[in-house]
């Protein structure tokens, strides 16, 4: 179900970043190829760091290296070339998983958060370095399918590769705008989701008692999460699972029952 989601998420981003134009046109197309360029590559980073340090790839990790490629290539999807794409992949795939599976297990701060779909790394951090990384790979000749102007609007990188003062000026320029624009994005963020939290305690409580934390929520609520059936079965050993080569199967299964 994780695998079916992932897929229906990356599909509709095709459409989210390939749609922004509003007209089928080269930059269109472009940002669905970059779209499907970066997301593919830090997938595939991803799973090889977890190849390296954790010896065995993993769904899971291969869907938040999706998601972190899918975020860092929307702000400069149609105005990046392919092998930006392919550099902006393959810090998606590293740089968040560095902070999630490293920076977040040391910092205690961020182990008191209750972050369960890790949004911090898949969706801030990862958005963060897509609006740096724009700022620093973006084409002027790309800006000018998008803004109709061709010198005005160009990454760092490319106002220093042309030299002049003019264009160094424009990529330190392009450079402070992604900046505000991020900083403007974290503020609206925050205040927001405060004030919805603050109207949402008005009506029930934002956390349950130290005592209902104890029990358990499923105890609480008077149901089991994922349940089979509805009947609240739980199957503790997957049927497929390798422990059933050294083991009896369960009679639930047609033959006999573990013990």
């Amino acid at each position: 179900m994780m695998l079916a989601g992932a897929g229906l998420l990356w599909m509709g981003w095709t459409g989210f970043n390939g749609g922004s134009p509003y007209v089928a046109s080269t930059d269109a197309s472009l940002a669905v190829l970059n779209t499907h360029v970066c997301a593919s590559t830090s997938l595939l980073i991803w799973l090889i760091l977890d190849i390296i340090f954790f010896k065995k790839p993993s769904a899971v990790g291969a869907v938040q290296g999706m998601i972190t490629g899918l975020v860092c290539i929307t702000p400069g999807a149609g105005v990046v070339q392919g092998y930006s794409a392919i550099i902006m992949g393959v810090c998606a795939g590293s740089i968040p998983w560095f902070t999630m599976m490293v920076v977040n297990k040391r910092v205690k701060l961020l182990q008191k958060v209750d972050d369960t779909m890790a949004m911090l790394h898949t969706h801030a951090v990862a958005g963060i370095l897509g609006g740096i990384l724009t700022g620093l790979l973006a084409e002027p000749h790309l800006c000018k399918l998008f803004y109709g102007s061709l010198n005005k609007y160009m990454g760092l990188f490319h106002g220093l590769r042309v030299g002049t003062s003019e264009s160094i000026h424009w990529g330190i320029r392009q450079m402070g705008i992604q900046a505000i624009g991020i900083l403007f994005v974290l503020a609206v963020n925050v205040v927001m989701t405060s004030l919805v939290c603050l109207f949402v305690r008005l009506l029930v409580p934002l956390r349950m008692t130290e005592d209902e934390l104890e029990v358990g929520d499923e105890a609480v609520h008077g149901e089991e999460a994922y349940a089979i059936s509805g009947q609240g079965e739980k199957v503790e050993i997957p049927m497929y699972s390798s422990y059933y080569n050294d083991i009896e199967t369960p009679s639930k299964y047609g033959v006999n029952s573990v013990e």
